[in-house]
């Protein structure tokens, strides 16, 4: 009676819950191209399936195959070996398996359709309506088995296309070529991604709470090192329900909730008379709660990871240590306080409400991309639900999908995540040969052509067909693209660290900078072309020389003088610069003692008149003393 009682109390509260909220559910999609043939060309839209593992930021092409085989439409039957053979695609391309929509779980058909060999599968709709999410049983049971080794993407069609696509492929014309692309199916606005875990601390609600425990284990160390480098922003949730006011007296409402009925948590077993209660798990959940929020405080909000691995492992339900004493031993181990997580979780008896668990009510509606939170375990990226299975590789492939081109860390770029496509050919983007510099960048969506910063040196251009080293430090950088040649000893370079950009033949040379050559300033009477001159032309520059050992050149008025001077040319000389020094002379001595000694008398007379010195009875005083002493 008892379990029946817990039953129908949550019935209510989840009625009463979707009222209230009115639930708001966003399908999530990815587009379908057809490729061929000519009369399907076009893109469709298809909604993730949210078991199996989509390929988020990449694509699939492959051959569209219809069964011929009417009994096996629908996939809901294993092909077999005979039929699985007929599956194959002529052109051996990858085969995207139509089935038709009704006869069993979607996710059976994707599975017999991976065990025929399918690359993916595409559910066609049976009648005209919006698209909308195939999901996985809610209630599962041992022959279910085999959802967690779905690894096939799956999606569904409408109608229209589906019918379009089932035509073409039951002909015997042309093979139908779509791409699968999932590539704009994850936002990826910048350099840090922004992810939520909607989970729950009991570990007694079959498959879906191993799912979510495994998990967490699994994805510990991805997860604290993505937030350690702030490549990403974690946060938990927990979802809970209220109780009817109607029920808020009742043993059920009591058992399951706290803050009189504010917050409330389906009995895990069952059973309200044993084992652990509805209220037992919402407690647990808002301390799981408050450990992300008092470790972000400490700036270790990763430490949530381990608390909750650690706590699973420690602290079950199966092994009756689901309790407080044992979360004390896990936080305390962790360096977690107990008095602030106990302050931040407030009084579970009071009949207020509580400040974490009215938020976590508050978020689990939907808002902008993202719809309600509704089933658990729920993992929503960039604020969109992520579809798939919950499993550590697949949502790490998700994640790095959340990142902008080029900002995606290590982990996303291993081998195991994507494919390097710069590998080959260099992704037909532009290379430097010489310096095997390239414009090449790998992305976890594929490669980019962009011209590359190296050492500091910026690259400009297209990034397929050429680039070029441009501003300060860019003649370090294979000369700045420019030509550069060595001949005798000496270096000559089209490339000038003072021009952020271009080449220039240097002085001596000709040419487009690129390519220079010399310039015979001798043939071209460019230079030397005096009567007494003899020109030579070297590599860069030329010589020139005058005829008779007495002449020499000068190369600034391209004219040749004479090296010696005649004895009478000396005598000249001197006297002429006799004369300069003995005028010289003259002037400091005539300044000194008759112009100086003038002014001064000048300049006192005039100060006397208008500033008499005191003492003096209007005596004109010399301004120095050497005035003084002619005076005496």
């Amino acid at each position: 009676m008892a379990r029946r009682l817990a039953a129908a109390l949550c019935l209510a509260v989840a009625a009463v819950s979707v009222a209230v909220a009115t639930a708001r559910f966003v399908v999530e999609k990815n587009s379908v191209k057809v490729l061929s043939p000519r009369s399907l060309r076009g893109r469709h839209e298809a909604a993730i399936a949210n078991y199996g593992v989509p390929d988020y930021g990449g694509t699939l092409t492959g051959v569209v195959v219809y069964p011929a085989d009417a009994r096996l439409a629908d996939g809901c039957r294993p092909f077999g070996e005979a039929a699985a053979k007929a599956l194959r695609s002529r052109s051996r391309r990858p085969v995207v398996l139509l089935v038709d929509r009704g006869g069993c779980y979607f996710a059976l058909k994707t599975w017999h359709a991976q065990l025929a060999g399918a690359a993916a599968v595409l559910v066609a709709d049976g009648v005209d309506e919006p698209l909308l999410t195939m999901d996985s049983p809610e209630e599962e049971t041992p022959d279910m088995a085999f959802l967690a080794n779905i690894t096939v993407p799956s999606a569904l069609v409408t109608k229209q296309f589906g019918d379009a696509l089932r035509a073409a492929a039951s002909a015997a014309d042309d093979e139908v070529v779509v791409r699968l692309d999932w590539r704009e199916s994850m936002p990826h606005p910048d350099e840090r991604v922004e992810y939520e875990l909607w989970t729950n601390s009991n570990d007694e609600c079959g498959p879906r709470c191993d799912e979510q425990a495994a998990f967490v284990g699994a994805f510990r160390g991805h997860a604290q090192l993505l937030e350690k480098r702030g490549y990403a922003l974690f946060t938990p949730h927990y979802i809970t329900w209220f109780c009817p006011d109607a029920f808020l007296e009742t043993t059920q409402c009591k058992a399951q909730c706290v803050n009189r009925g504010r917050y409330c948590a389906p009995d895990p077993d069952g059973d309200l008379a044993a084992g652990y209660s509805g209220r037992d798990v919402v407690l647990e959940n808002l301390r799981q709660l408050c450990v992300h929020r008092v470790a972000n405080a400490r700036n270790a909000s990763w430490l949530w990871w381990d608390y909750v691995a650690d706590y699973h492992l420690r602290c079950s339900m199966k092994g009756d240590h689901y309790t407080r004493r044992c979360a004390d031993d896990v936080a305390k181990s962790l360096g977690l306080p107990m008095d602030l997580i106990d302050e931040c979780m407030g009084d579970p008896d009071a009949d207020v409400e509580n400040d974490v668990l009215k938020t976590e009510q508050i978020v689990q509606v939907g808002h902008g991309t993202r719809g309600d939170v509704t089933i658990l375990p729920t993992l929503v990226i960039n604020n969109v639900q992520y579809r798939g299975k919950l499993e550590s590789t697949s949502v790490l492939k998700a994640i790095c999908a959340g990142f902008k081109e080029s900002t995606e860390p290590d982990v996303c770029l291993t081998p195991e995540m994507e494919t390097d496509e710069c590998l080959n050919n260099n992704g037909g983007c532009w290379r430097d040969e010489k310096t095997n510099i390239t414009a090449c960048k790998d992305t976890f969506r594929g490669r980019i052509c962009q011209c590359p910063v190296v050492d500091g040196v910026q690259y400009q251009g297209d990034g397929y067909t050429h680039c070029k080293a441009v501003g300060p430090g860019r003649c370090a950088m294979n000369n700045g693209g420019c030509w550069k040649g060595t001949r005798d000893g000496k270096t000559f370079s089209a490339c000038s660290d003072s021009d952020l950009s271009g080449c220039k033949c240097p002085p001596g040379f000709k040419g487009d900078g690129l390519h220079c050559e010399d310039v015979d300033e001798c043939s071209e009477k460019l230079a030397c072309s005096c009567p007494h001159c003899s020109c030579k032309n070297t590599w860069g520059s030329f010589d020139c020389s005058c005829h008779g050992n007495n002449l020499m050149y000068i190369k600034a008025e391209d004219t040749c003088i004479a090296k010696n001077m005649s004895a009478f040319g000396w005598l000249v000389t001197t006297l002429v610069l006799s004369c300069l020094a003995g005028a010289g002379v003259a002037g400091y001595v005539f300044y000194k003692y008759r112009l100086r000694r003038y002014m001064d008398s000048e300049v006192m007379a005039i100060m006397s008149q208008y500033m008499p010195l005191e003492g003096q009875n209007g005596e004109r005083l010399p301004l120095r003393e050497e005035a003084q002493v002619e005076h005496a």
